[in-house]
């Protein structure tokens, strides 16, 4: 069971929120899938949730073929609690630019969830696992970049993100940051 576990307001009706748990268990328009550019689901946070969403997420991702590191691309959610699986490419830590990269996939992550006019994201902690990103940057980029991209687009359709971390040493990190 997914627990929220702090909340901030961007105005009457919008919010970010820090979600505990399994981001497969998101009920909201979209999930985000910690993707590479070759979009093949097979471990991480992309593995779950082609494991749970269904093989209908990989073959449309495969039809999707490359995406560069920073971009987002968009497929069906299949049989998970979300109607839609967002695939953001995170960077490889060691790659270079990797801060600005990270951005990039948060922010054409929002950007495409607010085109298709969803109002719910959830968001995991793009790059942190086998990309080998350091957590304490993860985090403080990750929510910055959607603390900006909602203060800069006051009009956009998104009215909650969540950003959801599995894990006891992703929470108190991402707990941190949200915080300051």
């Amino acid at each position: 069971m997914n627990r929220v576990i702090k909340v901030k307001r961007i105005s009457p009706d919008r919010q970010v929120q820090l979600i505990h748990g399994d981001i497969t268990e998101e009920k909201v328009d979209a999930i985000v899938n910690a993707a590479n550019s070759y979009l093949k689901h097979g471990g991480g946070v992309a593995g779950a949730i082609v494991r749970k969403g269904g093989p209908i997420i990989q073959d449309e991702s495969d039809k999707i073929k490359f995406l560069p590191v920073g971009q987002a691309a968009l497929t069906s959610g299949g049989k998970l609690p979300a109607d839609f699986v967002i695939h953001a490419v995170g960077p490889r830590w060691g790659e270079g630019n990797e801060e600005e990269k990270l951005a990039n996939a948060v922010y054409n992550s929002l950007h495409l969830a607010d085109k298709h006019q969803f109002q719910s994201i959830s968001i995991p902690a793009i790059s942190s696992g086998i990309f080998g990103f350091p957590l304490q940057r993860c985090a403080n980029i990750i929510i910055n970049s959607v603390n900006k991209y909602l203060e800069s687009f006051p009009e956009g359709h998104l009215k909650i993100v969540r950003i959801c971390v599995f894990d006891e040493k992703s929470l108190a990190e991402f707990i941190t940051h949200f915080s300051e």
